[in-house]
């Protein structure tokens, strides 16, 4: 699913909204996790899972087309850990397989 099918989406089950407004209320809740997630913060949506910015550090790393090894500068990247409810959600129905527990939450 995109933005735009996700906008028309909860349009459809909002017919009281305009489907601009629902546009600008998306927006507005993934403009701040993004700024939230540029603070380093952290973004916990219960039941859904929690955004979070991770560090990879500079490294060494190969240019697969040529080989040639290439500086890897360090940087920020999102991590997203999916809610235990929307785990459960998921697999529904669905046999766990030995390990999956969710004993470590």
């Amino acid at each position: 699913m995109i933005k735009s099918e996700l906008v028309l989406r909860i349009a459809e089950q909002n017919p009281h909204l305009y489907q601009r407004d629902v546009e600008n209320i998306v927006n507005a809740i993934l403009e701040e996790i993004t700024r939230a997630l540029s603070r380093g913060d952290r973004v916990e949506l219960r039941g859904f899972g929690a955004f979070s910015v991770k560090r990879r550090d500079a490294r060494i790393g190969r240019n697969p087309r040529t080989g040639e090894t290439v500086e890897v500068d360090a940087k920020m990247i999102p991590v997203f850990k999916t809610g235990k409810e929307m785990r459960l959600r998921l697999n529904e129905g669905r046999d766990v397989l030995p390990g999956d527990d969710d004993a470590d939450e």
